[in-house]
């Protein structure tokens, strides 16, 4: 989720690149660096922190470079240090360097391979490998070595490359992350987002996954991985500043919806890759996993949901028994937990003052205790004994969306690095939820970009004064979770509950017409759902179903069916969430409410 902002032309780049890092800091702001090529090569300046750093750094002296790179850093691979900041160099740093959005997942095969050529890494990050595999393949046309060094890498990323010997050309190219040219009169500009240089041109065009740019002062080309030349129609943005920086869309929770399928891609990453887990991170020893007596999971709000799904998979996958709970209740229980006990706290801003207390505790009573959080250096990180980072980007709307599916998705590959450990799945079937892992941000995209009728349901039922959410098994935590949408953003009373504990209360709310929105994904309590369903329908309950694609079983129960694609059970989670975020997003707009700014609420609690 990194920023990135390049500009050839007449003018000095300098002052162009800052002010468009400064649009572009909502994008990462643990460091920032620019890279200007100068008369005698090219000149850096890194900065650790927020944007002012680079700034006082930067505007310190004075350059008539007219070609520069800049990058504002979301930190993935690595530490928050200047070494780590990008841009980031090859061998040579005077010649070439590149900078770099998202995440190269094959990085450690291409280092080994290059650091057997000889090639010298500076930085921890997975980044770096991109500079010397250009570097590699250079051999006086920067746009081939960028095709060549493009065609080897994995993963979802964009990056740019500046050369030394190509004064006025930047080469750009992407992988599922975005990239967007800005034409200028005599100047152009690449950019990971328009608002970058919105202030000097609105004249934009949006390159494909796969393509590689070149851009110099008067032209630009598109090429493709293979070699073949394609051309793109230039558009014109009609956005102003405030939804430039929203990508366009009407505002940030939108926005970080639909960016769930890159932040689920990006925390997979390279850790599940072609059936095999790499997981470091959890700082455990294979015999200390083993070992492992019970799971304890802290978090607050939505975060305990995503523990709650957490729950389901790390019992089934590991058979070791998973306790989720509420962090600030947990913390005032005096816990029985020992050595052999894994504490795993989630807090998506690491600031969170009950589970950063209970993650102290946890430690001071002898447990191994493990952060997931999508801030590095915050708090949390600095009272555990190691970090599992989601990577997702700044979370500007206060409603959580695309931190709860990231969590998850770590969650999942916790359960699963600890039954390949134990012993508890045979091979074969973690291999295969591994590459059933790495598929879920396509699907994500997939219905995301797909027809449903989250809209027209959300017309018709605006105006009630109560929904129950329902859901068994997997399906319970995305009950909660949906519910928690709803109340947090549109101000509706909610609840939510295990659907085989609703006659034990919760079925005397219903009355004719009440919207029951249940989560009916396939899986092995499905008749069950079925049933419960079958209950509300009997009191006049309209029921909004939230079901597997191709389950026509459900539309004989159901008033309302949204389906989500299909995929293994215990995943499903992560994908029937989606259109609850969804539906009680078009709620709280047709209410005319402010979703990115719900009232009473913060986006970090920092206290008790």
């Amino acid at each position: 989720m990194c920023g990135i902002i390049g500009y050839v032309g007449p003018r000095a780049s300098k002052p162009l690149l800052i002010g468009g890092l400064e649009r572009l800091e909502y994008r990462g702001y643990d460091s920032a660096g620019i890279a200007l090529l100068e008369d005698d090569g090219l000149d850096y300046v890194r900065a650790v922190g927020n944007l002012q750093q680079l700034k006082e750094a930067a505007l310190s002296n004075g350059s008539s470079a007219t070609t520069g790179l800049g990058h504002t850093r979301w930190a993935t691979h690595g530490t928050v240090t200047e070494g780590n900041a990008h841009p980031l160099t090859g061998c040579d740093e005077q010649r070439l360097a590149i900078v770099l959005n998202g995440i190269v997942e094959n990085y450690r095969e291409l280092k080994a391979s290059l650091e057997a050529d000889g090639h010298t890494f500076s930085s921890e990050t997975d980044a770096e490998t991109v500079s010397h595999l250009v570097e590699r393949h250079y051999e006086g046309d920067l746009v081939e070595a960028v095709r060549k060094a493009f065609a080897e890498l994995e993963g979802h990323f964009t990056f740019v490359v500046i050369h030394e010997d190509h004064p006025d050309l930047l080469v750009g190219a992407r992988h599922q992350t975005p990239l967007v040219v800005g034409l200028g009169d005599g100047e152009n500009f690449l950019a990971s987002n328009a608002a970058a240089f919105l202030a000097e041109t609105r004249q934009v065009v949006f390159p494909d996954d796969g393509d590689i740019v070149a851009i110099t002062p008067d032209d630009v080309r598109f090429v493709r991985v293979d070699g073949e030349t394609v051309d793109h129609v230039a558009v014109e943005l009609d956005w102003d500043d405030e939804s430039a920086e929203k990508g366009g869309y009407e505002t940030f929770m939108l926005k970080e919806i639909y960016e769930q399928p890159e932040a689920v891609a990006e925390t997979i990453g390279d850790r599940a890759r072609h059936g095999k887990l790499v997981l470091e991170g959890l700082g455990m020893t294979d015999e200390q996993l083993r070992r492992l007596k019970r799971v304890v999971i802290l978090a607050c709000g939505t975060a305990y949901h995503a523990g709650v799904v957490g729950r389901y998979v790390i019992e089934e996958w590991a058979r070791v028994p998973v306790e989720p709970d509420i962090a600030s209740e947990w913390i005032y229980r005096n816990p029985v937990i020992d050595e052999d006990t894994l504490v795993i706290g989630i807090s998506q801003s690491g600031e969170t003052r009950d589970t950063v207390g209970a993650m102290r505790l946890a430690k001071e009573k002898g447990a191994h205790t493990v952060a997931i959080t999508n801030m590095m250096s915050s708090h949390i990180t600095r009272e555990v004994d190691s970090v599992l980072y989601t990577r997702c980007g700044l979370e500007v709307g206060v409603a959580a969306s695309k931190t709860f599916t990231a969590q998850v998705a770590l969650l999942y590959l916790i359960g699963l690095k600890l039954a390949e450990i134990r012993g508890t799945l045979p091979p074969d079937e973690i291999s295969y939820i591994v590459d059933q892992v790495y598929t879920l941000p396509d699907k994500i995209a997939a219905f995301l970009d797909g027809n449903h009728p989250v809209d027209e349901i959300a017309q018709r039922f605006y105006d009630q004064p109560f929904f129950l959410y329902l859901g068994r098994h997997i399906g319970l935590p995305v009950a909660l979770e949906g519910a928690l949408k709803l109340k947090e953003i549109s101000y509706i009373p909610t609840e939510a509950y295990s659907a085989g504990e609703m006659k034990h209360g919760p079925i005397a709310l219903l009355e004719e017409g009440t919207p029951v929105v249940v989560v009916a994904t396939k899986i092995h309590v499905y008749d069950k759902i079925v049933s419960n369903i079958q209950e509300t329908r009997a009191r006049g309950a309209h029921v909004i179903a939230i079901a597997t694609d191709g389950n026509e079983d459900i539309q004989h129960h159901a008033n309302d069916v949204i389906y989500v694609p299909r995929t293994p059970a215990f995943l499903q989670a992560v994908l029937a969430v989606v259109p609850l975020q969804l539906l009680a997003y078009r709620i709280a707009r047709l209410r005319g409410l402010n979703v990115d700014q719900p009232r009473n609420l913060a986006k970090t609690v920092t206290v008790e």
